[in-house]
């Protein structure tokens, strides 16, 4: 067995004593990708299946664990370039591969819309959704769920590509062991579905001309569709978990663009009851009773992750408390049960560890752990990450984190602002950028800003068409909150960012004349005129040019007012410039038009443009050298040897 298996096979759960801070940690080490992205348990808890990267990330192959400690293993690959996004057990010898790829920015590979079908022994595999296929399709498959009381069947979301500009959304009931498929439900323009135990669609969500969400429900099994009535849902409904008898359901509800509340709702009668709830944070999903169990609890990431039972007398409920008793410091996730529920596999992660999964038998009481995510990385060498809350000048209250090296005192701070900017958030978990700055002695400013995700979508939507204003406004009140609190020193202030962030880390020193001493934009977008006209989303898509209209804007003349490369003059601080040649998302120009522009007013940056590599990149290689590139720069102009430029 090699290393690199031992690790993620592990051994039974041991206490480690804390080490003594250990010697600088090297840029490769905060490089490398994860041992795994994940693992899922075979029905009858005999087998593990886990996702394993490669070491040059150009590939993630499954590993079948034989879990009665023989050591026997099993590895599935796919070929060169390509990766697992996800993992279904369909019988207790027999998966569902998403075919994914990879990107710098995910933690994990994201789905193609291709689905694999294989026997653990690696036997019988063949393109189940896929142009090659028996079928040549042409869309995007998705696996909704497994039908516990019919082995081997799963039901499949899939919309078709080539169709239009508004496909049917189609759901087909597929037999894994057979490769036969049959449609069961269908609607013609987008929409998602939510499912009874039975497989019968009960919830469905489309959108109208406007790209408002319509909801309507089937009451009953075999009624028609009708639409929600307002006293069971005012503007969405999702994430809906039934009981056994199929018509009593637990659900996130949402009224009007509020974070969503939980409720149990009676689908025949169509009356709900409140279980759980924060007023400003969503919920990030449910915890279940088991495999295919009811929830018993909820948990919020927004702020600190928290977790909500509302079932105090579950069995389910004791036995999560207990893992959070035995992990101190950590959070405890259930990841998936055998159906018997005798075996739990779950995982522990927190702002210093990016945690473990283990294996937890309920009738011998042990824990095994099966895979470690980075067992390189001490967690006495990483730093604390503080969820903090605060005050916009509007008086809204925003989420932040602020991750700092041991010691008292105002230090050196990198502001570094997430990309999106919609739909994405920072949240407090391990974030290998964030560590690697605080392990060169500088603290990180993580604000939250309107548009971010998981405060409900009035408070996303507040950010449309604000990448220059309210949203580089709750940044720079960021920024003046770490100072007031005396935990930056405000002569050694630097942002850097990525994608939108890039942007962002270009746009405030604009904004912000004498706050920042230097900026570092990755794959950043520049020219917000030049992204409307070539961003490869765009597409012929309706609904795409909608969203950025909505979002950004298509008056060109005013995108032109808050685009850095149009006022490059206004930026007078240093600029640190690195992009990806083969960039789809940030084009090349988008770096090529900053680069000119700086270069045009006499301040020509520092560039770094990497062949092979896209939005953000993935060869390790490449990430060292950017680290250890950015680490230069960063200590060049706020380092503690640092000549400190003098305010004006």
């Amino acid at each position: 067995m090699t290393t690199h298996l031992s690790r993620l096979l592990g051994a039974l759960l041991a206490l480690a004593s804390p080490a003594a801070f250990a010697q600088l940690v090297p840029a490769a080490d905060f490089a490398k990708r994860p041992d795994g992205w994940g693992a899922t348990l075979s029905p009858d808890g005999k087998h593990v299946a886990m996702e394993v990267p490669t070491a040059d990330n150009r590939e993630t192959q499954v590993l079948i664990v034989t879990l009665d400690g023989s050591g026997k293993t099993q590895t599935l690959r796919f070929g060169p370039m390509e990766h697992s996004a996800g993992v279904t057990w369909t019988t207790d010898d027999r998966i569902v591969v998403s075919r994914g790829i990879l990107n710098a920015f995910w933690k994990r590979p994201r789905q193609t819309g291709e689905l694999f079908v294989s026997g653990i022994d690696g036997k019988g595999g063949r393109m189940m959704f896929g142009y090659n296929s028996n079928f040549r399709d042409h869309g995007w498959a998705d696996l909704n769920r497994t039908l516990p009381d019919e082995p081997g069947m799963v039901l499949v979301d899939f919309t078709c590509w080539n169709c239009g500009e508004e496909p049917d959304s189609v759901v087909y009931k597929v037999d894994t062991r057979k490769n036969e498929r049959h449609e069961i439900e269908r609607f013609e323009g987008r929409a998602s579905f939510s499912f009874d135990r039975t497989g019968e669609a009960r919830v469905r969500r489309s959108l109208d001309d406007n790209d408002e969400i319509v909801l309507h429900y089937r009451p009953t099994k075999g009624s028609e569709w009708l639409p929600v009535p307002k006293a069971l849902a005012g503007y969405s409904l999702y994430n809906l978990q039934f009981e056994r008898d199929n018509n009593i359901a637990y659900a996130f509800v949402v009224d009007a663009r509020e974070p969503a509340q939980v409720y149990r709702i009676d689908m025949a009668a169509g009356t709900r009851t409140r279980l759980a709830g924060k007023a400003d944070q969503e919920p990030a999903g449910f915890m279940l009773e088991g495999h295919d169990g009811t929830p018993f609890a909820v948990s919020y990431n927004a702020g600190k992750p928290t977790v909500e039972i509302i079932k105090p007398e579950s069995e389910w409920t004791k036995l999560y408390l207990g893992l959070l008793k035995s992990f101190p410091g950590m959070m405890v996730s259930l990841m998936d049960a055998s159906h018997d529920g005798n075996r739990v596999l779950f995982s522990t992660w927190s702002d210093r560890d990016e945690g473990a999964w283990y294996l937890y038998d309920r009738d011998t009481r042990k824990v095994q752990k099966v895979l470690d995510y980075r067992p390189w990385m001490k967690v006495d060498s990483m730093a604390k990450v503080r969820p903090v809350s605060i005050a916009a000048r509007d008086g809204t209250q925003l989420f932040a984190l602020y991750t700092a090296p041991a010691g008292d005192g105002p230090k050196p701070m990198v502001v570094m602002p997430h990309g999106g900017p919609f739909g994405v958030s920072d949240r407090w978990s391990f974030d290998r950028d964030a560590q690697f700055l605080a392990s060169r002695g500088y603290a990180v400013l993580q604000v939250n800003y309107r548009g971010s995700d998981g405060r409900g979508e009035a408070f996303e939507r507040a950010g449309w068409k604000q990448w220059g204003g309210l949203i580089q406004d709750d940044i720079t009140d960021g920024v003046r909150w770490a100072i007031s609190e005396k935990l930056a020193d405000p002569e050694r202030i630097c942002i850097y960012g990525a994608s939108f962030g890039g942007y962002s880390a270009l746009m405030q020193p604009i904004l912000n004349p004498g706050m920042y001493k230097c900026a570092v934009g990755y794959v950043g977008v520049y020219d917000l005129p030049l992204m409307r006209k070539t961003d490869k989303r765009d597409g012929q898509s309706k609904r795409s040019k909608r969203f950025w209209t909505r979002t950004l804007g298509d008056d060109l003349e005013a995108l032109a007012r808050i685009s850095p490369a149009e006022r490059a003059k206004e930026i007078d601080v240093p600029v640190f410039l690195v992009h990806g040649e083969d960039d789809n998302t940030a084009d090349i120009n988008q770096f090529k038009t900053m680069s000119n522009a700086l270069r045009s007013v006499g301040r020509a940056p520092e560039e770094w443009v990497v062949k092979d590599e896209g939005h953000g990149f993935a060869d390790p290689k490449n990430i060292t050298e950017m680290y250890e590139r950015l680490e230069k720069f960063l200590d060049k102009h706020i380092g503690p040897n640092a000549k400190v430029a003098t305010s004006p």
